[in-house]
């Protein structure tokens, strides 16, 4: 067994159990890509066994804290029966699932996503590569499937020095039979949504914005919006939700007419967010879509005098990084100032963000500044995360990278 050997001092982070090891804590040793090694002090007291990655600065991914665990096919099964009995616990209304998220069930670089009867995995460590065909057959011997569709074809895989790589892993195309789907739908609360699990973002769908959805529709049925603006709507997850919603606040004698502005950069996505109006039963005449640059469009919205009473802010990944949290922190900052300066007093905004660069602490206060720079003040109402089966663990607090805030507008 290989062994790395930490500089003094930089066992500490390990002794409270978290799951990283930098290039710069490295005093020798090494490995072959995805290899387990261990992990040891200065001193040389045991600390880990974690898979080796050559290229990353993240050099190597702890699989365990046990000295006596051994690092072999039983035990990532083991991890995969865990992951997956974990999430039967969690109050999930949809067959859309993660089953596996990464570090926070103990499988560092593996991304599982269940859409109804087929699985969606993204190796993106050298170690997940390494034990790919393991991970495989473990995750569909713990679920009963049968299918399991690859998208590794994230960029963080190139850091790892590995290559992108998609299509089905499991159950695919045979001779002489027709090609499983790779365009399925989901059910998620009270209506459905569509996804191509080839070409969508992630593994397909964004499933950790799931129960902020449903928050949001709760605040259309209660608040009986008119006038919604979901910008970065994707494929129209928001735009749902609000027009669910609206229909709600409608049936219980509320106001009528509601309509949604929904915008996106991306041509097929936003057809797809307009077949999801159709598919569940709302007018089209309630809802437009722009492709546009959101920037451009708040501007314009302001010079025309146009006001709405709840946006939804839920932009890219500004920041992957803390190194990027500089340039991310102005453009956050620059939406927000813009979507509170058009919300309505009394209006509502949800504004998010999903770069692991920026804190839920540094995201308020940019938030704050926005306020501050548009003149508007505003409650905080709700503080909004990922879905659970997207879990932040005690000792993995990175795993938080999606926060958002439910701002009210002061009258």
């Amino acid at each position: 067994m290989k062994t790395l050997r930490l500089r003094p001092g930089k066992e500490r982070s390990l002794l409270r159990r978290h799951p990283w090891i930098f290039e710069s804590a490295i005093a020798k040793g090494g490995g072959d890509s995805g290899e387990t090694v261990r992990v040891e002090s200065h001193e040389g007291q045991f600390l880990a066994w974690a898979a080796f990655s050559p290229s990353s600065r993240i050099r190597a991914r702890v699989w365990s804290f046990d000295e006596a665990q051994r690092i072999d096919a039983p035990f990532f099964i083991a991890a995969c029966a865990r992951a997956i009995i974990a999430r039967a616990r969690f109050d999930v209304q949809s067959d859309g699932v993660r089953l596996v998220h990464g570090e926070s069930d103990g499988l560092p670089g593996l991304i599982v996503d269940r859409y109804g009867d087929t699985l969606v995995a993204q190796f993106t460590s050298a170690g997940t590569e390494r034990w790919k065909n393991v991970l495989a057959d473990a995750l569909l011997r713990e679920t009963g499937l049968s299918k399991l569709y690859e998208r590794s074809d994230a960029s963080v895989r190139a850091l790892e020095g590995l290559e992108p790589a998609t299509g089905w892993l499991r159950g695919g195309p045979v001779a002489g039979a027709e090609a499983p789907p790779v365009e399925l739908s989901i059910h998620e609360h009270q209506w459905m949504l569509t996804l191509n699990i080839a070409e969508g973002h992630k593994t397909g769908f964004y499933l950790d914005q799931r129960d902020s959805r449903k928050r949001f529709a709760e605040y259309a049925r209660r608040l009986g919006f008119q006038h919604v603006l979901n910008c970065f709507c994707y494929t129209g997850g928001f735009s749902v939700a609000a027009l669910a919603g609206m229909r709600a606040a409608e049936a219980a004698g509320g106001p009528g007419g509601g309509r949604v502005v929904s915008i996106d950069s991306s041509g097929p996505a936003l057809e797809r967010a307009r077949a999801h109006v159709a598919l569940n039963g709302f007018d089209p005449n309630r809802a437009s879509f722009l492709d546009a640059d959101v920037n451009a469009s708040l501007r314009q919205f302001l010079k025309e005098g146009q006001r709405f009473d709840a946006i939804i802010l839920d932009p890219p990944k500004f920041a992957p990084t803390a190194a990027h949290a500089d340039r991310a922190a102005r453009a956050y900052k620059d939406i927000n100032r813009l979507a509170l300066q058009l919300l309505t007093p009394g209006g509502v905004l949800f504004t998010f963000s999903c770069s692991g660069g920026i804190s839920a602490d540094l995201f308020h206060k940019i938030v704050a500044s926005a306020g501050a720079d548009a003149g508007v003040d505003g409650y905080i109402v709700e503080r909004l995360a990922g879905a659970p089966d997207h879990p932040m663990t005690l000792d993995f607090p990175e795993g938080e990278y999606l926060k958002g805030l439910v701002v009210m507008r002061k009258s």
